[in-house]
């Protein structure tokens, strides 16, 4: 049951999401004159439309936007890009594949009218690249749609899904009644048409051991999700404060059997212990004893991180962001 008010709003966030559509379109396609957030003309047309637009992040990292890449599968959808700033030569790079694409280098208008400043990838990895942790990293964030909810909810295990979202009681998730978990077309979406997409315009990496797929909350869980359906794709995924509580937890049961082959893939886990972090741990807990019998191992192949105080919160993610992308990124 919701407790608290702060509770209240933290739930809005992780069913709604933060779309930020009016301001962070605006933002992302308005030129600016400071250093980072300068935005040039693509020159490079064999890797990037004549649509596209450059911007520049710090010292070593350059972003663009395609907006509303067509898909088969979904509404269009709008992705962006951050890439080195150095792909002259024939170096290729490792790929990170995010959801909630809008949130991850730039600021925007947060429930309550507050700025939020987002995830700051973009200064994360800058600072890893020039701590010589990072050498260099593809991130292309998808951004997502007004029925997040929906699109984000694992449909697995099918059946089990469709039995719980009869007989919820649960006034959050009562609108898969109506509008059904559709992630598993997100997915053909991601695998089927924006990774060939990136991987032809793009200097990646192209096999499983390079390419990583994360999220948030809800992302986070989709993120799981993404790693057991497509093993042969993702060879790591990073899930931030994994939102485990929809349909009581059902998502569980369908993690237990599927998880992918530890000899081969990573999986990065973590939560808060404040707002709507604070109900994780007995769910993570359960996901934790899966981890271990599927034969995966701590510090190795998986992780699992408690943050006291952390809140369900960019600015929390942000501060830990760098965890996962150079446990993902290290070769054992």
């Amino acid at each position: 049951m919701i407790k608290s008010p702060v509770f209240l709003i933290a739930l809005m966030i992780v069913m709604l999401g933060s779309t930020c559509t009016s301001e962070n379109k605006n933002s992302q396609t308005k030129e600016t004159n400071n250093e980072e957030g300068k935005t040039t003309q693509n020159d490079d047309p064999a890797k990037l439309s004549s649509t596209e637009q450059i911007k520049k992040h710090g010292k070593h990292y350059l972003s663009t936007i395609i907006q509303n890449l067509p898909s088969k599968h979904i509404s269009s959808r709008t992705i962006e890009v951050l890439f080195p700033a150095d792909t002259s030569g024939s170096e290729r790079f490792p790929v990170l594949y995010m959801f909630d694409g809008q949130n991850l280098w730039h600021s925007f208008e947060g429930w309550g009218g507050e700025p939020n400043k987002g995830w700051r990838v973009d200064k994360v990895l800058d600072s890893l690249y020039e701590a010589g942790t990072v050498s260099g990293l593809i991130v292309v964030g998808i951004h997502n749609s007004e029925n997040r909810t929906s699109d984000y909810m694992p449909e697995k295990p099918r059946e089990l899904v469709k039995q719980r979202i009869e007989t919820t009681t649960n006034e959050w998730y009562q609108e898969f009644k109506t509008n059904p978990p559709k992630s598993d077309l997100q997915l053909k979406f991601l695998v089927d048409e924006v990774k060939p997409y990136i991987d032809a315009r793009f200097p990646t990496k192209k096999d499983r051991a390079n390419t990583f797929i994360s999220g948030s909350s809800m992302g986070g869980l989709l993120s799981a999700y993404a790693i057991c359906e497509h093993p042969e794709v993702f060879g790591g995924a990073a899930c931030f404060s994994t939102h485990w509580p929809p349909l009581d937890g059902v998502f569980l049961e369908y993690l237990k059997s599927n998880l992918p082959d530890p000899s081969t893939h990573k999986i990065y886990f973590d939560y808060g212990t404040e707002t709507l972090d604070a109900e994780y741990e007995p769910y993570q807990k359960i996901a934790d004893i899966a981890m271990l019998a599927r034969g995966y191992e701590k510090n190795k192949n998986w992780m699992t991180l408690k943050f006291e105080g952390a809140k369900h919160y960019e600015d929390d993610w942000y501060a830990r962001f760098h965890i996962p992308i150079q446990f993902l990124l290290k070769k054992n």
